[in-house]
Formats: structure tokens, sequence, C-alpha cells
């Protein structure tokens, strides 16, 4: 059985493409761009909190440095260095290896140097710390929203709670949605190249992972504004309705424009290839809330905001991301919320 340090060498250690000194001293070197300030962001996942025992290594990989790649893209902030701390019950060597191609996988996708890390024996957790670069001034912020913005989301926030809703047995997808759900819930795709592009038009923004009602509460915390969502045809409460508002593990992201900027946003859609969807609208208020309204303009009792390790189920109204959705239910391969506002290419 390898060492600490053969485990390491073998399978987590290799050449880097902007980085001064990488793995393998007490501490990487790393030089950032002239005029880039530094992003650092950390997050950890926890064996049957964030991931079932029983995920796929490979993605698991994956996911661990994706989750963080995307608090870069809400940043507006372009990923270049990552350490990786894990814990880990015994040393399978294949597990490893294929954990370890998932890593190499993102970091190869986004462009990022892994350059240090620890491993030690004990519940299965990795804690990932990544590096981003954004140029001075320009990172997107939370706290810059404003009343009269417009509120957009990137993708289809909701696919991935559903993903693991199916594979908990709490709802039966039909294929191909089925494939599509798993996938964005093992594999998910942070928003990079958006973030980059909404530098100096968004007035602020956040990934979507512990849901969107509660992502987009940080939003109007910070910036001291309420919401109003209108969102076309919004069904009862059901699974699909709560793994679209409160689902979380999307990595979508949520994010204010200026009301005379739609036209911008219609044209980033087509030049990504991504469907960016309008919500909602920001509103001034004394009070921060979020008012969810439906096509007649009703309002509607919105479903469990979203997730918080602290609170109890009860108190939160939900469970972790990954073992969330209290509402069974069957999903049919084509039913998905109808979209307001929707630039699609």
């Amino acid at each position: 059985m390898p060492s600490e340090f053969e485990l390491i060498a073998r399978y987590f250690t290799r050449g880097t493409t902007h980085t001064t000194l990488g793995v393998g001293d007490d501490g990487a070197l790393i030089a950032p761009s002239l005029g880039c300030e530094l992003v650092i962001s950390t997050d950890m996942l926890v064996e049957g909190t964030h991931f079932l025992p029983d995920t796929n290594p490979e993605d698991l990989g994956w996911k661990t440095l994706a989750v963080n790649v995307s608090d870069m893209a809400a940043m507006g902030a372009k990923p270049r260095w990552a350490t990786l701390a894990m814990a880990l019950p015994e040393v399978d060597e294949a597990w490893v290896a294929a954990f370890a191609r998932g890593v190499f996988a993102c970091a190869d996708e986004f462009g990022i140097d892994l350059i240090g890390g620890d491993t030690t024996r004990g519940p299965r957790n990795f804690c990932v710390t990544i590096f981003g670069e954004v140029a001075a001034g320009k990172a997107l912020r939370r706290s810059g929203a404003r009343a009269g913005d417009e509120i957009w989301v990137s993708g289809q926030p909701g696919r991935a709670a559903l993903g693991l809703a199916h594979l908990q047995g709490r709802t039966s997808l039909s294929e191909p949605r089925r494939s599509d759900c798993i996938a964005a819930l093992q594999r998910p795709q942070p928003r990079v190249a958006l973030g980059l592009a909404l530098q100096g038009l968004a007035t602020a923004a956040i990934d979507v992972s512990d849901g969107l009602l509660a992502d987009l509460g940080h939003i109007l915390e910070a910036s001291g504004v309420s919401a109003q969502l209108k969102i076309a045809a919004l069904p009862a409460p059901t699974l699909e309705r709560d793994a679209y508002l409160s689902g979380g593990d999307d990595y979508e992201l949520v994010f204010t424009v200026p009301a005379q900027a739609r036209t911008a946003v219609a044209e980033l859609a087509t030049e990504l290839a991504l469907p960016l969807t309008r919500i909602g609208s920001i509103m001034a208020g004394p009070t921060v809330s979020i008012e969810l309204h439906d096509l007649k303009g009703r309002i509607v009792e919105p479903p469990h905001r979203g997730y918080d390790h602290f609170m109890s189920p009860l108190e939160a109204g939900t469970v972790s991301p990954d073992m969330s959705l209290p509402e069974a239910g069957t999903v049919s391969p084509d039913m998905s919320l109808p979209e307001a506002g929707t630039v699609s290419p």
C-alpha cells in the first residue's frame, strides 16, 4: 500500500503551466498577473452531506473542483490555481486514480494548476481552496443590485436536485431527462465564460449552490433590496417546482443587470450558446424579501428557500442540497418550468 507521499506523487503531482513552484515543497509560489486582484474561495465536500457514498469517483473528482470553479465564475474571475486537501478511510488505488482523473479533467478544462494540498486518514471528505484573477476593481459582487435591475439566471436550475431525487428513489425520470439531470448533479458545468462576460454588465451575481431563492436572497441582503419574481405558469407545489426554486447544487449563475442591458444579455446568450432567463426585477423596499408571482400577477407562496448546514431540516424547510427535496412524485421527461423572458440561442 502506498504511503501518503507516494499517493500524492503518483496521482496528484504533475507539471504546471503558470506556477513558479507547485507540488513538492512546503508551499507553492505563484505570481499574479500585473493589474489583477486575487480571488480566493474554499469549499468542502463531505460524504453523506454533499455526495452519496456510491458516487462514481471520476465524477466526484470533477465535481470537487468544479464547485470551486463556480465561485470564480460568480466573481467574474478566471480560475488559475487550486489546492486539494482530502481525508480517505482507506487507500483504494483504483478509486484514487479515478478521482484524480476527474480532478485533472476539470483542471484542464478551465486552465487550473493544482499546486498543493494534504491527505489524511478519516471519513471521506475533500476541501479545495481555489485562486483566481480578476482585473483590479472589476470583480462581480453580491452588493451591487439596485431597484429597477432585472434578475436573470443561466441554464436550467433544478436539474441536479431532480437527478438526486431519482437516484434516491423519490421520483422516476424517463430518458433522456434522467441522464441529463444526473449529469447536472454529478458533473456540474461552471459558467466561467458567462462570469467573465458579465464584467461591466452585471450589477451583482452569485452561483446557485443552496437553491435559487436562498442564493438570490444573499444578493438582496448584501444590496439592501427586495425582489419580485415572475415565473410563467408556475406549477402547483410539486417536486419539480421545489427543485427549480430551492433544490440547489446547480452551480448556475443568478445575476442582476440594468433594464437597458436586456439586449446585451440576449446577445450574450447567443454568443455563449447558453440559455439566459429573465425571472424578475429588483425592487426598493424597507425589508429584504422575495415576492413570487404567477402569470396573472397573483402572489404564490414559495417553497422551502434552500439549505443551511446549521439549521435543522424543520427550521430550514429542507435538508442538504444532496439529500434534499422531501416531496416525492413522478416527473415526465418533458416536464419543465415554462420560462419568462428566456433568451435561448
